[in-house]
């Protein structure tokens, strides 16, 4: 019976694992470069660069509405507080107002840069579906990308 379990949570995790290979084959390849000019407006009516300030960056592009964002977003907070050797913005994507993506960062708590993204950024990006994340270097070139659900210890990893 153990054995019988053992092989099907096996399979599983292979099938799993091709299914978000074979999503993430839509997005950016790794070391294509990130325009460093990108600036993006925030909720707080200021600018923010999308650009690595000398260490590793995480741009993780949400929409306030997806259910899998709100499961993981507290993943990237924790990421974020627990290692100050990389930085982290968030891209509200999506949204039909900035009041919604308020209500979204209050609810979690959010203490990094929210920016919000438009449909140009999407394409530039090639976001399919939420949450997406890139992981940029400290020469904004991407190093890792991921599409769905990431724990915290998967994306501290990703951002090595």
């Amino acid at each position: 019976m153990i054995k019988n379990l053992s092989i099907q949570i096996f399979v599983f995790f292979c099938i799993f694992q091709a299914m978000s290979f074979l999503r993430e084959t839509s997005m950016l390849s790794t070391d294509t470069q990130v325009n460093e000019g990108l600036v993006l407006p925030t909720l707080n009516n200021e600018f923010q660069s999308i650009s690595a300030q000398g260490k590793p960056l995480v741009i993780y592009f949400f929409a306030p509405w997806c259910q899998i964002c709100h499961m993981s977003i507290s993943n990237l907070q924790s990421t974020f507080e627990k290692n100050s050797n990389i930085d982290v913005i968030a891209i509200a994507m999506d949204f039909t107002d900035k009041e919604e993506v308020n209500k979204f960062v209050a609810r979690h708590k959010l203490t990094f840069p929210i920016a919000l993204g438009k449909e140009s950024l999407k394409n530039e990006f090639q976001i399919t579906g939420y949450p997406s994340y890139y992981v940029i270097n400290e020469q904004n070139l991407i190093t890792s990308k991921s599409l769905g659900y990431s724990t915290e210890l998967g994306l501290y990893l990703r951002s090595l």
